[in-house]
Parts: C-alpha cells; sequence; structure tokens
C-alpha cells in the first residue's frame, strides 16, 4: 500500500471511530423541554386483578394545535377486560404511511387507548429520516378514544378505521399488562424512537408476540402500516365482513365519530360490531 493510501486509510478509520463515539454518546433522555400534548408520561400501579393507571390523556381539542389540557387516573378491573381493538390511521402524504394503536374495551362501557408515539419537543415534527438518527424518543400515551380517536378522526380529518380483533379475553388482559409494564420502563428508562425498528407498529407486533408467541411474522406492512390492516386481515386476527375492502369500509368510523362527537357514549356509539 503506497504512503497516500495508508494516510487515506487511516483518516478514513479515524472518521468512522469519532462517528461511532459520536453516535454512541447519545442518551435519550425524559428531561426535554417536550410539546404540550406529550409533557406527562403514564405510568401504572398493578394490584392483584386491578391496575392503577396514572396520566390518562383526555384534551379536549377546538383544532388539532389549540386544547385545554386534561388527565385523569382510574383503577381498571382486568378480570372485567372485554375487547381489544386495532386502529389504523393511514397518512395521505405517503402511500403506505400510517398510525396503528390499540383500544381496550371493558365491561362496563370503559374504553382505553394506548398509542405509541414519537415524544416531539416544542418545535419538532415527524421526519422518517431523523428518526433513524436518535432524534426522538418513544413514548406509551395512555388515553381516553375522546382524546386519541376523535383527534384524527374528528380534527385531523384523517380516514380511521377501528378493527375488532378476533381474540380472547385472556390474551387482551395479557396484552393490556404488557404494555403498561413497558410504559412503567419507559418512564425509568428512556428509548429512542426508530423509524424501522421501534416504532408504532412494531411496538404492537412486539407485544402481541409475547402474548402469542410468533403469532406475527416479520412482513414488509409492518414497515409500512398503511397496510398492516390487509396484513391483520390475512393472518385471521382481525374480525371479518367480507372481502377485505368490505370489512375495511365497513370499520371505518368517521361518519359516527362526527354524528357522536359530543355524545357522553362517544365510544360505544363509534363501534361496529
Amino acid at each position: 500500500m503506497s504512503k497516500k493510501k495508508k494516510i487515506l486509510f487511516i483518516v478514513f478509520a479515524a472518521l468512522i471511530i469519532i462517528a461511532a463515539i459520536f453516535w454512541l454518546s447519545i442518551k435519550p433522555s425524559n428531561n426535554r423541554n417536550w410539546n404540550d400534548d406529550q409533557t406527562a408520561l403514564p405510568y401504572a400501579e398493578f394490584v392483584d386483578d386491578r391496575v392503577h393507571v396514572h396520566n390518562v390523556r383526555n384534551f379536549i381539542y377546538s383544532s388539532t394545535d389549540q386544547y385545554i389540557k386534561n388527565y385523569y387516573s382510574k383503577t381498571y378491573d382486568l378480570t372485567k377486560i372485554k375487547n381489544l381493538y386495532y386502529i389504523v390511521e393511514p397518512f395521505s402524504e405517503w402511500d403506505g404511511a400510517a398510525h396503528t394503536f390499540f383500544s381496550f374495551e371493558f365491561e362496563d362501557d370503559t374504553f382505553v387507548s394506548i398509542s405509541v408515539e414519537i415524544r416531539k419537543e416544542k418545535g419538532e415534527s415527524f421526519s422518517a429520516l431523523k428518526g433513524i438518527l436518535k432524534q426522538y424518543e418513544i413514548m406509551y400515551v395512555v388515553g381516553d378514544e375522546k382524546d386519541l380517536v376523535k383527534l384524527r378522526s374528528n380534527f385531523r380529518k384523517d380516514d380511521v378505521f377501528m378493527y375488532p380483533v378476533d381474540t380472547s379475553k385472556q390474551k387482551i388482559k395479557e396484552l393490556f399488562v404488557n404494555m403498561l409494564t413497558e410504559a412503567n420502563e419507559l418512564k425509568k428508562k428512556p428509548k429512542f424512537y426508530n423509524t424501522l425498528t421501534n416504532t408504532c407498529t412494531t411496538n404492537i407486533v412486539k407485544h402481541a408476540n409475547i402474548v402469542s408467541p410468533n403469532k406475527i411474522p416479520f412482513d414488509y406492512r409492518i414497515l409500512a402500516p398503511g397496510y398492516s390492516d390487509r396484513f391483520a386481515y390475512e393472518l385471521g386476527l382481525i374480525k371479518k365482513h367480507g372481502t377485505f375492502e368490505e370489512t375495511r369500509a365497513y370499520y371505518k368510523i368517521n361518519e359516527l365519530a362526527e354524528k357522536f362527537a359530543n355524545d357522553d357514549n362517544f365510544s360505544r356509539l363509534i363501534r361496529k360490531k
């Protein structure tokens, strides 16, 4: 190797080492100037078959960025858990992009959603590239459906599909506990979001496969969650109502969400069995 090539090699190797040291030095934090809707991390206290959840979000919106902040604490009886719903919110600006989350129904007409999201600092917006570069922490938002669902259907005006998941009450209970346990862990030890490996949908798959090992195999539609409902349909994970296209049209809830926007029974009235 010539002297010039040796120097270039040494310089290149040094740059790689410096970049690696810089990359490893970037650590996630729970102490930043967070966006107003993501300041409070939820956490749960488990006692026998009851779980007391703190910081359940229930904002009152007048627009997507104008709202009255509101959180509450609530105790959920795990023996009363009833149904699970897989919710898909496709984004119009990029084919295949979507947000996905779970919502849980209890026998007393109590509903609560768990949504895995980037935790944005003030002034931040989502970028898929930045999501690979340790630019966002990840958080579990535990929220009332009058917040998490209505924000998307009634204020963002995105299509929202709410699919009943075909599984047992025991599996739903285990999933709920598992997701809240992860929320507790994130409160103690923050983690970075990653556009490829640590997203809303990859976390849903992770939790589902903890409860039912190997239930959901890897598929590109996990990384393109706008197609994840078709994948769930093909695997038999959601209740079917004819063809996939018929099922998708049936479980679109936007019209009902607008109709019952101010009804105290919003969550019950937007559902199709």
